[in-house]
């Protein structure tokens, strides 16, 4: 008798918490005032990279958007070229920035030349 009101009060835990979420917070947490904060910056970078004119230095494009989420920096022809770039939109839910998941600006000798995937390849492109 005693097994089975045992397994009659488990039964009934599971039911009363079945759909329940529990929410532990952390160092970890993506929770929703993070995905918040992404998205107001991926605003905030998407309004200030339509804004930009080509010609614009690096350093005013660094000043006005902050530290770029990736750098890339390479010679090519006797020409400088540094790719910044900067967290647009999401592709995956998981809290972490990839590439996919944000705008190149494409500079030569330290000017804008180029906004966006297409320019990005086309310096890769010899």
């Amino acid at each position: 008798m005693t097994r089975k009101m045992l397994g009659i009060a488990a039964a009934s835990v599971l039911l009363a918490t079945s759909g329940c979420v529990l929410h532990v917070g952390g160092d970890g947490d993506y929770g929703g005032d993070h995905y918040n904060k992404i998205e107001r910056q991926e605003s905030r970078n998407r309004a200030a990279i339509s804004r930009l004119e080509l010609g614009t230095r690096f350093d005013a494009v660094r000043a006005q958007l902050g530290e770029p989420d990736f750098t890339e920096a390479f010679m090519a022809g006797g020409t400088e070229i540094r790719i910044l770039r900067y967290r647009t939109h999401r592709t995956h839910s998981d809290g972490d920035t990839t590439p996919d998941e944000t705008t190149p600006l494409v500079f030569r000798d330290g000017a804008l030349s180029g906004i966006g995937e297409a320019a990005a390849m086309a310096v890769r492109t010899p």
